[in-house]
């Protein structure tokens, strides 16, 4: 199985051991005003996901950023929007979290995604 896209920094902090990376980051492709809220599947490199809140005042931001923290069993200070506020494709950075266990701990089976 591949690996979705992630990095990680080295430098660990002081909540973390120092075999954990400090973050790993999750391009993902947001459909904002489902009926439901799901990780849909791998679209590409990114992970499609959909959320219920509307694409207004960031509230599809942070439904997408709840529901991939409540996926990875982090909270939800954890993850957060990097890039692409605006837009669909957006980059999320998930703290605590190692790159390469990111796809397992998503659930999701098939990851479309190459390693950096």
């Amino acid at each position: 199985m591949l690996l979705p896209s992630v990095s990680s920094q080295n430098r660990p902090s002081s909540r973390q051991p120092a075999d954990t990376p400090a973050f790993a980051t999750l391009g993902v492709k947001v459909v904002p005003g489902s009926r439901r809220e799901e990780i849909v599947g791998w679209l590409g490199e990114r992970l499609k996901v959909k959320v219920a809140a509307p694409p207004e005042d960031g509230r599809a931001n942070e439904a997408v950023c709840r529901l991939i923290a409540a996926t990875l069993g982090v909270g939800v200070r954890a993850v957060s929007v990097v890039s692409g506020h605006s837009r669909p494709e957006k980059t999320l950075r998930i703290e605590g979290v190692a790159p390469g266990a990111l796809a397992s701990r998503l659930g999701v089976a098939d990851a479309g995604g190459s390693s950096r």
